[in-house]
């Protein structure tokens, strides 16, 4: 992704949010470039030159990555999950699918699991599973244990969230295991907050939004925002985003990790307890709320909740 200046920022996040909240709806060019405030004609090369590719494409793969991680977590057919994730017929899905995917929605169902995607062939590496197990606290609330070595382990609940009105810094492109790159956003965030009196700690929160199925997209196509809550009706400005996170029930599993040990946690919570747990996830975007800095922690560790969006299996 090439870096635009902050006033094509600002109106290419519209847009990416717009199409985000409407991926199930009918999309056209018209319809999009008009929320950014563009003509059809430059907004179409505006967002190749910039996203590195077409409009078009764009929608029709976040379409299908929605829908490939539908197969494999819902009980819905085929052909309400082509018209759920905006595919105007079974057909045209079908099409799609095959193009991004080289098999059929229905053998890639058949298959139980992401690794068929083309970068999970490439980066599947086998790992030990961690120990979950069920337990219940004082007030006999389900929750569930997760042991995943000598150093870490945590406990997961069902929680509900409420609506988040949060700004943003978005990054498109890698991001696993780069601190430097998490902290450089971060910063950004805040030389803006801080002046507009936007950080009031403990009331601020501070998280991660990660926008997309890892396993199912390219690494260069991944879609990170780095968040701070701030009051209803903040204005966004330049490369400075806004948006409502969507609440609802959440599985939250926190833990005190270094920055090494994030994948690990994650994989502990998808891969290990949410198969066995009697969820399955839903289509809003995982979070990673920060609940300490490192220099609050004597083994500079993070203090983070993993936040899952999740609905009964």
């Amino acid at each position: 992704m090439h870096a635009p200046n902050t006033d094509h920022t600002l109106r290419l996040n519209r847009a990416l949010d717009h199409i985000d909240a409407c991926l199930g709806a009918p999309l056209s060019l018209d319809d999009v470039a008009a929320v950014a405030c563009y003509s059809p004609y430059h907004f179409h090369r505006i967002f190749k030159a910039t996203m590195g590719e077409t409009l078009n494409r764009y929608i029709q793969r976040l379409r299908v990555e929605k829908a490939a991680g539908m197969l494999l977590l819902s009980r819905e057919t085929v052909t309400e999950i082509a018209l759920a994730c905006g595919f105007s017929s079974s057909a045209t899905f079908a099409r799609a699918f095959k193009d991004f995917y080289g098999m059929s929605a229905g053998e890639w169902r058949k298959t139980g699991t992401l690794r068929n995607s083309k970068k999970c062939k490439t980066d599947h590496k086998i790992r030990k599973a961690a120990a979950v197990k069920a337990v219940y606290d004082a007030s006999n609330q389900h929750q569930w244990r997760i042991d995943m070595n000598d150093t870490l382990s945590t406990t997961v609940k069902v929680e509900t969230l409420e609506d988040m009105e949060v700004a943003y810094v978005r990054h498109i492109g890698p991001y696993q295991g780069d601190g430097e790159l998490f902290t450089r956003l971060f910063n950004r965030l805040f030389a803006w907050a801080g002046p507009r009196q936007l950080l009031n700690f403990p009331e601020t929160q501070t998280m991660s939004v990660y926008h997309d199925n890892e396993p199912l997209t390219d690494d260069d196509k991944l879609r990170l925002s780095v968040c701070i809550t701030v009051p209803e009706g903040t204005p966004a400005e330049g490369d400075i985003g806004r948006m409502t996170l969507s609440g609802g029930i959440y599985a939250v599993a926190r833990f005190e990790l270094l920055p090494p040990e994030y994948a690990a946690a994650w994989d502990s919570v998808m891969a290990d307890w949410l198969p066995q747990s009697g969820y399955r996830s839903d289509d809003r975007p995982c979070l990673e709320i920060y609940r300490s800095a490192p220099d609050e922690h004597p083994d500079g560790r993070h203090t983070v909740d993993l936040c899952v969006p999740v609905k009964p299996a």
